[in-house]
């Protein structure tokens, strides 16, 4: 009875490398392949998720700078003014900083004498453009601005372009324009 198992078994596997001396081999060349063409599929889908999660990381970093630095640049105390404007320059770079820093001492003054207060706030922004150095974001705020002239207050609307750019690993607004 071994010796028949055996016999058997022996014609089984005769008859499965017959099999694949012709059809087998075609259908395991056909599901290599296969396996091979779904595995550089999934390859090329992880990259492109994976460019796309990055783009929309930079697209959100981008856009936090840039309401961080409207906030800090509509928001401003006569009490605390050198510290809100260091705010506004930590956040800044190029031209702005340059402009920015040249009227500090002046706006101090300004702002002091006044006893100016205002809250800003970021109603909307979007991204214009953005790469990995670079971006361009439109930003809508509202700031309620408090000083010796309008003591109950006024809301003030702006539209601002802000510039930025990619330095040590961080957002920085290299430039503001006032756009209507």
């Amino acid at each position: 009875m071994t010796h028949g198992m055996t016999f058997a078994a022996g014609r089984m596997a005769a008859r499965l490398d017959r099999r694949l001396d012709g059809t087998g081999r075609a259908v395991t060349a056909a599901l290599v392949a296969a396996a091979a063409a779904l595995l550089t599929l999934s390859g090329y889908f992880g990259y492109q998720l994976y460019g796309q999660h990055q783009e929309e990381q930079r697209r959100q970093d981008v856009l936090s700078a840039a309401r961080q630095t409207a906030v800090n640049f509509t928001s401003l105390h006569y009490k605390t003014y050198k510290a809100d404007s260091r705010n506004v320059l930590q956040g800044a770079t190029g031209r702005f900083k340059k402009q920015f820093s040249a009227q500090t001492e002046e706006l101090t003054e300004l702002v002091t004498q006044n006893r100016s207060v205002s809250k800003g706030q970021v109603l909307e922004a979007g991204v214009v453009r953005a790469d990995e150095k670079s971006a361009r974001v439109l930003v809508v705020a509202d700031s309620t601005v408090k000083n010796v002239s309008t003591p109950k207050g006024e809301t003030r609307n702006y539209r601002l372009q802000l510039d930025l750019v990619q330095e040590g690993g961080r957002w920085l607004t290299s430039d503001v324009e006032f756009v209507s």
